[in-house]
């Protein structure tokens, strides 16, 4: 472990900064403890971190940050529960790349996998499904140092009500050490990625959704074009994307490309209709068929800002329509694509698909670019449906609003209340979202 720090911490897109009095790296549950019972000797706060792929302050300290770069490794692989245990710190990358090497896969992961398994469950990371939902969704267990620097196990029926909040737990009950998730044996996806009309694809959105296990789409404000992406099991045989036209598509193109497009947009905002216009274009369709992490994943080298609402899925469609209207009459200009995907119900207590079938609307703009008039005016459509937002991106949001968001808000606060009086795991952002 490391100890005194004077350098300045910052997340992946750079709009996050914290200056931790000391920064550890420890390598077990015991040296988290530690960690933990020394803080508190010293009056410091504590919060563990991640790659940095939040765009919130969620893990931003002036107590003690801890890094994650010994707590890895796969801890256990139980073929006869079908689950893997893994330390918090772990890569999802890292665990994906394992689990292909055993014959095995999650059910459903989000579109990137830099971050930590810890980091990206803690805040509610998600992919597109159907019937499948969020990676926290497909943890069995998990093991959580509490503020008293306690071990705790978790599951279903361990400390069971830990469990039920735990898995999307914001940082604010403790640090997670390990996760145990539920795997599969690994199957084939075939991915389907077709360019189509933003009329279509909104008029027809409930049967794109019914008929596919992983539908999503991303609208190209200023044009009336979308990018489609049906993902579904295949019996295969598997069928990759090629070497040459898979490098054009997600790094020359999607990437490479896009950059270029994005700083020239950043430069001359006027360009950016006619750029969308030429980008939204430039992608053709393609089908391929591969192990599930390279279906569900890609490289995203273009840095950005996000922010993204959770609606319930029936009110996406008309959402998504208001959001158009807003960017056609705004003046606003806008780089970046809207993602639209989809979740089922689940039982988390502050998940964004806690409770109802949900759908995501995510806007992005590129890093550098002002955000906050087009974020603000989004969020005032959001909000005034319903809406969740993702707990590490963007928002404004407060305990106040999330008390009415959340059928479960106060189980969560009242279990952090018993787990962290002195709220040793407290921040500036969590005193915002949970309140004191």
């Amino acid at each position: 472990m490391s100890g005194a720090s004077n350098s300045t911490w910052r997340n992946w897109a750079g709009n996050v900064t914290a200056r931790p009095v000391r920064e550890v790296s420890p390598a077990s549950a015991a040296e988290v403890a530690a960690v933990v019972r020394r803080a508190a000797e010293d009056g410091l706060k504590v919060k563990a971190v991640g790659t940095g792929h939040s765009f919130t302050t969620a893990a931003a300290t002036d107590g003690v940050l801890i890094r994650p770069d010994l707590l890895t490794g796969i801890r256990e692989i139980d073929r006869t529960a079908m689950t893997v245990t893994v330390a918090a710190g772990t890569p999802l990358k890292r665990l994906n790349a394992v689990l292909a090497r055993e014959g095995l896969s999650l059910t459903n992961m989000g579109d990137i996998m830099e971050q930590t398994v810890a980091g990206a469950t803690a805040t509610g990371t998600h992919g597109t499904g159907r019937d499948s939902a969020s990676i926290a969704a497909q943890i069995t267990a998990l093991e959580l140092v509490t503020a008293d620097g306690s071990l705790l196990t978790c599951s279903a029926k361990e400390n069971p009500e830990v469990f039920a909040a735990a898995r999307i737990g914001l940082g604010a009950l403790g640090v997670v050490t390990a996760i145990t998730f539920a795997v599969e044996p690994e199957f084939l996806l075939t991915a389907r990625e077709e360019p189509m009309t933003f009329d279509r694809v909104t008029g027809e959105f409930d049967e794109l959704f019914a008929e596919n296990e992983h539908f999503e789409f991303y609208w190209f404000p200023h044009t009336g074009n979308c990018n489609t992406k049906r993902n579904n099991r295949s019996a295969g045989p598997a069928a990759p994307a090629g070497r040459v036209s898979g490098w054009i598509e997600d790094e020359l193109l999607s990437n490479g490309v896009f950059q270029l497009a994005c700083s020239l947009g950043r430069a001359v905002p006027a360009t950016i209709p006619a750029i969308a216009r030429i980008s939204s274009r430039a992608l053709s369709a393609r089908t391929y068929t591969d192990i599930p992490y390279k279906v569900f994943t890609s490289p995203r080298r273009v840095r950005f800002v996000e922010m993204e609402y959770a609606l319930a899925r029936e009110d996406v469609v008309d959402v998504l329509r208001e959001v158009r209207a807003l960017v056609d009459r705004s003046g606003l200009r806008v780089s970046f694509p809207v993602e639209v995907r989809t979740a089922p119900a689940d039982d988390i207590a502050l998940s964004t698909a806690s409770g109802r079938d949900t759908a995501y609307i995510a806007v992005h703009l590129y890093k550098g670019t002002p955000y906050q008039a087009y974020f603000t005016a989004v969020e005032r459509i959001m909000t005034a449906h319903g809406g969740r937002p993702h707990w590490g991106k963007v928002h404004t949001q407060d305990a106040e609003y999330f008390a009415e968001a959340y059928p479960r808000f106060g189980e969560f606060t009242a279990l952090r209340d018993r787990l962290d009086p002195e709220r040793r795991f407290a921040n500036a952002y969590l005193r915002r979202v949970l309140g004191d």
